[in-house]
């Protein structure tokens, strides 16, 4: 196993939207394993001139992490080069198994240490917006192992952010709704993130320290899916709205 050359086969994937047989199908992958992979992946990205823009949180419902048999959270990482203009297209093409789901964004504006309090971190928050991110599995036929899904950067493709708003409002619970074509898909809540976004928060901080790669001043963290993730179609418009801080969406192309 070469971790450099597995990091070219998920790069290469996800940057031409095509899918690739399992990296891991023997179960031979190690977890630090399948994050030196997505590290190196998102090397590659960089060096085509993307830049990084935060973190992406994963599995941060309890029922989900007891359904894939883990106790922690995974995360990814987001580059510039995932962002998708408020109302602007998601090009389908560029996806294989593009899903959607809605999650609640904060922006950074000051380094978060890894062992921060909720407090702490909430601190370090320069606003909150509504979000959607875009998830895609890379491997054909939609099978997987957790380190693979970890490797190909725990399915991060795309994301969305609305408007951003004062973080010192109580966003604990509040309830949204995800749409496609105006008919409404899900209905949640952002109590569903670890019981509390924050929480989400501080376990980026944790995790992305612990590869060294501390939170940073400007970066976007994307704290969960607060409902099941949905399957895109081509010509759909996607959207959520969440209760207190407005809407957000993207078009995808037909």
């Amino acid at each position: 196993m070469n971790i450099n050359d597995l990091a070219r086969k998920v790069d290469s994937a996800a940057h031409e939207g095509r899918a690739i047989a399992q990296i891991d199908p023997q179960g031979k992958l190690s977890m630090d394993d399948a994050y030196a992979i997505q590290s190196a992946a998102m090397q590659l990205r960089l060096a085509r001139g993307a830049r990084r823009t935060g973190v992406k949180m994963g599995f941060t419902s309890r029922a989900k992490m007891v359904q894939m048999g883990i106790d922690d959270v995974i995360w990814g990482r987001l580059s510039s080069d995932m962002l998708i203009e408020d109302g602007g297209t998601l090009d389908f093409s560029r996806f294989v198994h593009p899903r959607v789901e809605p999650e609640l964004a904060f922006m950074l504006k000051r380094p978060i240490a890894p062992d921060a309090t909720l407090m702490e971190a909430l601190a370090a928050v320069e606003a909150i917006a509504p979000a959607l991110e875009v998830i895609d599995s890379r491997y054909e036929d939609f099978k997987f192992s957790l380190p693979d899904v970890v490797a190909d950067n725990a399915s991060s493709s795309g994301y969305v952010i609305g408007a951003w708003h004062d973080p010192k409002c109580d966003f604990s619970n509040l309830g949204l709704v995800m749409s496609m074509d105006d008919a409404l898909i899900q209905i949640g809540s952002t109590a569903a993130i670890l019981g509390h976004p924050l929480r989400s928060l501080v376990a980026a901080a944790r995790l992305s320290a612990s590869a060294g790669e501390p939170l940073q001043a400007g970066w976007v963290v994307l704290a969960g899916g607060a409902t099941p993730a949905e399957w895109i179609k081509r010509g759909q418009y996607v959207s959520v709205e969440m209760e207190g801080l407005g809407r957000t969406g993207f078009h995808v192309s037909a």
